[in-house]
């Protein structure tokens, strides 16, 4: 269950970002679970490295940090490689 959960997490934190990043036209499905997931494993790292512990007090906490984490990551990795592309 819990592959479940990283990878519908991972869909709508990488749909999330790709429309900011991107616009309409998105990613697609595979490329949205690609980029939510890759981008929780950057955001989860990055929040391990400042000691950053995402509690939130409130019924569905645990999701929403996870959310959170996940579409933080996922920006950060388009906006890498988005830079990469230019040059």
């Amino acid at each position: 269950m819990n592959i479940i959960c990283f990878l519908i997490i991972g869909a709508v934190a990488g749909w999330l970002a790709g429309k900011i990043m991107k616009g309409k036209k998105g990613y697609g499905l595979l490329g949205n679970i690609i980029v939510g997931c890759i981008g929780s494993l950057i955001g989860g790292f990055i929040l391990d490295i400042l000691d950053i512990s995402l509690r939130l007090g409130i019924k569905y906490g645990d999701l929403i940090a996870s959310l959170l984490t996940a579409f933080g990551g996922a920006l950060i990795l388009l906006v890498i490689i988005n830079w990469l592309k230019k040059k």
